[in-house]
């Protein structure tokens, strides 16, 4: 899953019509080039791939200083997409971290129910692999393994902690109607 993907659909949905300047100053704007590694490059690139992919249309083309900008709206087809991506970075315990930045970051295009939902699934996953963890860190001496190995297991369950905390907390925020979600 590409974070680049989820952000551009999303970006063009919120505005409603943009080119990629546009895009690329609203994702600039959010650090995104950071947390998601999204370059301008990666931006333009997804425009015309996504158009090409039937999930942007192009709806006209500006001209002025510089270069003529082609602006794009969002089709059916795109909102299914962006729909699919934001389900599977906010509810897959698996989903990397610029899925989940990407996915938190369009959090307000979802109804607050369906998001909830999502990361309670999140949630599940997350809190299902606390016990295999803490069992690889118990079961390292028995398994013949270096004992700094063990070491990755516990970065592993920090970082799994983490995430459950950080997402029960969320979970809390929206359930008190923290945040203007799309109802």
């Amino acid at each position: 899953m590409s974070a680049t993907r989820m952000l551009v659909l999303g970006v063009v949905k919120l505005v409603g019509e943009a080119h990629g300047y546009v895009v690329r100053r609203e994702l600039k704007s959010w650090s995104a080039d950071s947390w998601a590694n999204v370059q301008p490059g990666s931006i333009y690139h997804a425009l015309k791939a996504l158009a090409k992919d039937g999930l942007l249309e192009p709806v006209g083309t500006e001209s002025g200083e510089g270069p003529a900008r082609t602006t794009y709206r969002i089709t059916a087809a795109g909102e299914h997409e962006l729909d699919d991506l934001l389900g599977h970075a906010l509810a897959n315990p698996a989903a990397g971290n610029d899925e989940v930045s990407a996915g938190v970051a369009m959090l307000n295009l979802l109804p607050r129910k369906q998001a909830v939902v999502l990361l309670k699934n999140r949630l599940a996953g997350l809190e299902g692999q606390l016990t295999p963890t803490r069992h690889g860190i118990a079961s390292m001496p028995e398994m013949g393994k270096p004992a700094h190995v063990s070491e990755l297991f516990r970065l592993w369950l920090v970082h799994l902690e983490g995430q459950v905390r950080w997402t029960q907390e969320l979970i809390e925020r929206l359930e008190a109607g923290a945040y203007e979600l799309r109802d």
